[in-house]
């Protein structure tokens, strides 16, 4: 069955086999991109371990017993040590079981070359997936009598294929011809249905919820906990009962604290199943209902919405192809789009279009990604669910409407669309997500190996204190032994604080919560900090705009009178709000939408053209033109509706954007920063007629900097991949300030040569040179392509270059790409696996560290190859009336009179009044940042309003309620106590703190980050994020570094001389470098991005100088005031070395002067800007340190007597208290000075934002010849217009 599984030394196209070095005869072939290694084994009938301690008890019993008879007493008492040490390395075993995989295989399983007689097999999965299990192998034999055998992992089922020799992925029928699928009619028999059943299970989400004891058991066999523990152990026997209790406290609030927040994820997850639905399936040759769970591959189903007002909304249980019939379904539980999908049956074109853009895609009309969806399918071609997803219908979408075909083979009961079933349980799209967001496994921290190395690091100095005070001890017969071995294991275990685990997750907890609220969701928390490290932006960009319009008839203008019907006698603001604020649409040049809108709007003489809004000409000829970029539908609980808009007037010196509004007039009055006196007065009066009345309103947004410039001057470079024609592509970079210089575009001399895919690429007949050329737009300058090395480079210093989706292919056919694709601006008419090429190559082979900005559904290999992949979803907007519904107009004016602005577009009698005023817009209303399809980023309004915005519309929160009755008291409202209500709100919307789970909707299966908002903003926010993540993660080591020094040498030096710290005074250090290692770890970044950028490791000179030279003066500090309290201590007053704590001045002096190190400590390596907020702007940290060096100040100088006595300390005669006071000043002085020097002197290196850049030397030319002096910086303005 298995066959020279000893010489599988390759890898497949789908799978690792390992190299000849680590080839074993118990490796099993693989091909499954999820899995990177299978080994073979068999269970071992007794386990290793049992064999070796076995023997071992009876040796310790039976000379035990001989010294008991002989009389023996010192070998008596030394077998007791003995026995301690062999159940301390039993114990020791039994960790490693449970820590290693390799471990514990190695002592309960053998490896196996026959796969007949494996019983067990170590899976290994890809990066970031999971760690190592072993699982057990499988056989059963199936109804149509095949044997399988198989195994399970992380929810999935890997078969061994007899006819290729490897363990593959269970196969799903998803790679049938079109016509093969066009004839399916279900499961003919009930044999069959069991067959299936069996073989490929219920159609079910089995997520399991395991008990709080097993978490926490898992959480505390951990290798950090364990490793505390026994820490906490050796404090306790020096008697330092406090500080462990406290640590071990701490330990254990944190792991439960760990348990509550994944069992209230595992709870949340299991609640977001949908039940399946039953729907009707075709068996055995007639329809009967099945229920949704019991659906298996290859059913033939009908699929639909329910008719009737109160049916529920149909959510598909499961991957199915579409046969006859077209659904329009919402999928943003898989990929958080909103925005509704067409689906098409097989068949069928792609879209109601498709034949017209099938001709138009042959003439070269069609651009980008449309080409690729643009004809129907061939009976002949096999399906390819990544390509003709158009045609499927996926697990957990919901149906929003659809269209049976009466011309169908199998005509359905209930009047659905026919589907065929293709993938159930958790290999559906939605079964996918599921499963990633359940063993998403790799751990909230910064690089393991990092950690690592630091460790060895620090554990260099321990082991040196360690030995020098075990040599000097050793001299002293009078020294307890004990005592001496525990201080050197307590020596070497100090590398390894407590806290360390806790302050490696809080850095990543907090930037995860942080970017939530924003609406920028995360599935790879270790990829933060990496973020920080980004070198290279690549964005996707499309030229889509949508346009919404409203009118309203008669208007009274802010100044009052009468009600004005010429709209050309109202302001140009007034206008404006009239003519942007609607929601008419442009169907075959017609508008199109409510009729009172449609009126109104062409009263304003206003037109549509090209997605934008034009107003009638001015006297110079000239046009205002205004341009949508972000519509928030009207809202019956909010009784409002705004927009963003852009203003491009030719009399203006500069482009303005606005926020206009329409709504209620009493909601739009409390956002009015001056309304008119008669405000109310006039809408009473004609809402008392019975007319309609609608506020209008508009806020003049501030000009702020745009995103793509920000990332730009923080030296990122800027490169744009895009499916565009490449002069469209070359206008938009050019404005957007991606390229700065002239262009050149690589492209082929006759017709354009479609791209295809990377393999396809490789086979195509290969062009000559001659057949590409190097051309401006303008067609002005016209250069041939050379691929010679330094004709290349001195082309790139002197242009900018775009090359287009033919070139590229060339250049993959030359094997130039990974030289070219670096040097490049602008990528044109690139395919989807172009893209992926693009980034791949950018990573792997020019080895900068990636960031992939794009759409969630069509650049899933880009955005899945880069280092951050963001997909950019528009956030959901107010959904659409229900199909069958009646119109918005008709149940706009059946509503009653006093429900005033209910829906904007309508009208009663046509009186309306307009009040123009400055919003105080709250976020995610009025001002929030938002975009068009365009991309345009505005800048969002007032802060202060998030626990409202998180409230579902109409719902008041608890703080809210609490300060609506605190107004009916008629008691004033305190600064304290509205944010003590924002924070009551905060945690009742859920966001106590904790990382939120992510659920489907929130996560797309395309990237690592999802952000739920329009335009590049969030680019910024992660790289702000990950930068200040990065920063604190580096400065949390530098300062657990020192305190590890730091201890190290209390622990040596001084306890040699007889120093000791109390067991209250350890405590306090303890809770307050807690205290400070939270605020630190919690700290906000700036609001803007900075050229200079953070170091991206802990290796570097900057970290090892900093931590050296402030130990350094640290120890000095220490030292001089030790010997001054020992020539002023009298000698009776001496420690004894190994006796217990009693307070006395040295061991006072110390215990001061160690608290002053920690806060100078903590103060000097806060980085703070530009990556943080300030250490003054951080308020718990500023005030920390400020106090602690208050306290460190009346207890040295014992400004209140009895003080010093609470923390077990002695007074301080005046003169050495002075002096310790002024040292505690200089040395904070002195290392304060000695941290920003090496900032300034040893800064981090900052890559090159233009290719060519990287190859300075090689042509010879310095950065000043560039012209750019500082990397990074540019004047050219950018207009994100065309970014998206």
């Amino acid at each position: 069955m298995v066959k020279n599984l000893n010489k599988l030394h390759r890898r497949d196209a789908l799978g690792e086999i390992e190299s000849p070095a680590q080839s074993m005869a118990s490796a099993a072939r693989l091909q499954a991109k999820e899995l990177r290694r299978v080994e073979l084994l068999i269970a071992r009938p007794n386990a290793i371990d049992r064999a070796i301690f076995a023997p071992a008890y009876l040796i310790w019993t039976f000379g035990m017993l001989s010294n008991l008879v002989f009389a023996k007493w010192d070998a008596l008492s030394r077998g007791w040590y003995h026995l301690y040490a062999i159940i301390g390395a039993q114990i020791l075993c039994v960790l490693l079981k449970q820590w290693f995989v390799d471990f514990r295989t190695y002592f309960t399983h053998q490896p196996c070359a026959q796969l007949r007689a494996a019983t067990h097999c170590k899976v290994t999965a890809a990066d970031y997936t999971g760690a190592k299990e072993v699982v057990a192998v499988q056989r059963r034999t199936l109804e149509d009598q095949i044997s399988e055998t198989s195994f399970e992992f992380r929810k999935q089922r890997f078969c061994w294929n007899e006819e290729l020799g490897h363990f593959e992925k269970l196969r799903f029928p998803t790679q049938e011809t079109f016509g093969e699928y066009s004839k399916k009619s279900g499961h003919g028999t009930d044999t069959r249905v069991a067959a299936a059943l069996e073989k490929w299970g219920n159609n079910v989400f089995e997520v399991p919820l395991p008990e709080f004891k097993d978490l926490l058991m898992e959480q505390l066999l951990a290798p950090f906990f364990v490793f505390q523990v026994f820490s906490v152990g050796l404090w306790c026997l020096d008697d330092y009962m406090y500080y462990s209790v406290f640590t071990l406290g701490m330990l254990v609030m944190f792991e439960c604290t760990t348990v509550f927040q994944r069992m209230r994820n595992l709870r949340e997850l299991r609640s977001l199943q949908t039940p399946k639905q039953a729907l009707f399936v075709h068996r055995c040759g007639k329809w009967d209902k099945v229920p949704g769970d019991a659906l298996v591959p290859g059913d033939v189903v009908s699929i639909g919405r329910p008719s009737g007002a109160s049916a529920d909304t149909r959510v598909v249980p499961a991957d199915m192809l579409l046969l006859a019939g077209t659904c329009i379904v919402e999928e943003a539980v898989l990929t958080g789009e909103s925005t509704p999908q067409w689906k098409t049956p097989v068949g069928a074109p792609a879209d109601p279009s498709a034949a017209a853009s099938g001709a138009a895609a042959a003439a070269g009309e069609v651009e980008g990604d449309e080409v690729a969806e643009s004809v129907g399918v061939d009976p002949k071609t096999h399906l390819n669910i990544k390509r003709d997803r158009a045609l499927v219908l996926f697990g957990g979408t919901k149906v929003l409407q659809h269209t049976p075909d009466a011309t169908a083979r199998l005509r359905t009961p209930d009047g659905g669309c026919l589907a065929v079933v293709l993938r159930t349980g958790f290999e559906t799209a939605q079964g996918r997500l599921m499963r990633m967001i359940l063993f998403s496994t790799q751990r909230v921290t910064a690089n393991n190996w990092e950690v690592g190395l630091f460790i060895l690091f620090l554990l260099v100095f321990a082991i040196a204190a360690s030995a020098y005070f075990l040599y000097h001890t050793l001299q002293d017969p009078e020294r307890d032994r004990f005592k001496i071995y525990l201080h050197c294991t307590m020596i070497i275990t100090a590398v390894v604080p407590p806290e360390l685990p806790m302050e490696l997750s809080m850095a990543v907890n907090a930037s995860l919560l942080a970017l939530s609220r924003k609406a920028v969701f995360c599935t790879e928390p270790f990829r933060i900090p990496i973020a920080g490290k980004v070198e290279v932006c690549c964005f996707d960009k499309t030229g889509t705009l949508t346009s919404d319009n409203m009118v309203l008839e008669g208007v009274i203008p802010p100044a009052g009178g009468p009600l004005l019907k010429d709209v050309s006698t109202l302001s140009a603001g007034i206008v404006r709000v009239l003519a942007a604020c609607q929601s008419l649409i442009t169907l075959d040049g017609q508008l199109v939408g409510d009729p009172l809108e449609k009126v109104a709007f062409q009263s304003t003489g206003w037109s549509q053209s090209e997605g934008k809004l034009v107003a009638p000409k001015q006297g110079s000829g000239q046009r205002t033109t205004l341009t949508i970029l972000r519509r928030f539908h009207f809202s019956s609980s909010l009784k409002r509706m705004s927009c963003v808009v852009k203003v491009e007037d030719p009399a203006a010196t500069e482009i303005e954007h606005w926020v206009i509004a329409k709504g209620a007039p009493e909601v739009i009055l409390e956002r009015l920063e001056d309304p008119p006196a008669n405000y109310e007065e006039l809408y009473k009066s004609f809402a008392a007629q019975g007319a309609r009345v609608i506020a209008l309103a508009q806020k003049r947004v501030p000009k702020e900097e745009s995103s793509a410039m920000e990332l730009k001057n923080a030296s990122h470079q800027l490169v744009m991949i895009t499916g565009d024609a490449a002069l469209t592509a070359c206008h938009a970079a050019a404005s957007m300030g991606i390229t700065d210089r002239p262009t050149l575009i690589l492209s082929h001399t006759g017709v354009a040569v479609p791209p295809t895919d990377n393999s396809s690429a490789l086979k195509a007949p290969l062009e000559p040179d001659s057949h590409y050329h190097w051309q401006t737009p303008d067609e002005k300058t016209t250069l041939p392509l050379s691929l010679d090395r330094r004709q290349v480079l001195e082309l790139a210093a002197e242009w900018d270059l775009c090359i287009s989706g033919d070139g590229l292919q060339h250049l993959q056919q030359q094997r130039s790409e990974a030289f070219f694709i670096p040097l490049a601006q602008v990528f044109a008419r690139t395919a989807p696996e172009q893209k992926e090429l693009i980034l791949q190559t950018l990573r792997e082979k020019a080895g900068m560290t990636t960031l992939m900005c794009g759409d969630g559904t069509n650049d899933v290999g880009a955005l899945k190859a880069a280092h951050v992949g963001i997909a950019l979803l528009a956030p959901r907007e107010q959904k659409p009336p229900e199909a069958g519904s009646a119109p918005a107009a008709e149940a706009s004016t059946s509503a009653p009179a006093g429900d005033a602005g209910a829906r904007g577009g309508a009208a009663g009698r046509g009186n309306q009044l307009a009040v123009r005023g400055r919003g105080r817009g709250r976020k995610g209303e009025l001002t929030t940042a938002g975009r068009g399809t365009n991309g345009a980023i505005v800048p969002s309004g007032a802060p202060g309003d998030k626990a409202a915005a998180a409230k579902p519309p109409g719902k008041m929160g608890k703080g809210a309620e609490m300060l609506e009755k605190y107004k009916k008291t008629g008691k004033p409202i305190s600064p304290q106590m509205q944010r003590m209500a924002d924070a009551l709100d905060a945690m009742d919307s859920g966001n106590d703190g904790q990382v939120p789970m992510l659920k489907p909707g929130d996560a797309s299966m395309a990237s690592p980050f999802t952000a739920k908002a329009a335009g590049i903003m969030p680019c910024t926010d992660i790289i702000r994020q990950g930068r200040a993540t990065l920063v604190t993660t580096l400065q949390m080591f530098k300062i657990l570094g020192l305190i590890c020094l730091q201890t190290a040498y209390s622990l040596s030096v001084q306890y040699l001389q007889g120093i000791k710290m109390g067991d209250l005074q350890l405590t306090i250090m303890a809770f307050s470098s807690a205290g400070l290692f939270f605020v630190i770890s919690n700290a906000k970044p700036v609001a803007h991005l900075s050229p200079q950028r953070p170091h991206p490791t802990i290796f570097c000179a900057y970290t090892f100088l900093s931590i050296l030279g402030q130990f350094a003066m640290h120890t000095f500090f220490l030292v001089f005031c030790y010997n001054s309290a020992l020539a002023i201590m009298p000698k009776d007053e001496a420690q004894e070395p190994d006796g217990d704590f009693t307070p006395n001045l040295v061991n006072s002096v110390c215990w001061l002067v160690s608290f002053a190190v920690q806060l100078c400590t903590f103060a000097v390596n806060y980085q703070g800007e530009p990556f943080n907020i300030s250490l003054q702007r951080n308020r718990p940290l500023f005030r920390t340190v400020q106090y602690g060096g208050l306290l460190y100040i009346l207890l040295t100088l014992d400004l209140i007597p009895g003080l010093a006595s609470w923390f077990s300390l002695v007074p301080v005669p005046h003169p050495l208290a002075s002096q310790m006071v002024l040292l505690g000043a200089v040395d904070g002085i002195l290392c304060f000075t000695w941290e920003r020097m090496l900032r300034n002197l040893l800064p981090a290196l900052r890559p090159p934002i233009k290719g060519y850049m990287a190859h300075l030397k090689e042509l010879g030319r310095t950065p000043e010849t560039t012209g750019l002096l500082e990397p990074g910086i540019t004047s050219q303005p950018l207009d994100l217009d065309k970014l998206e």
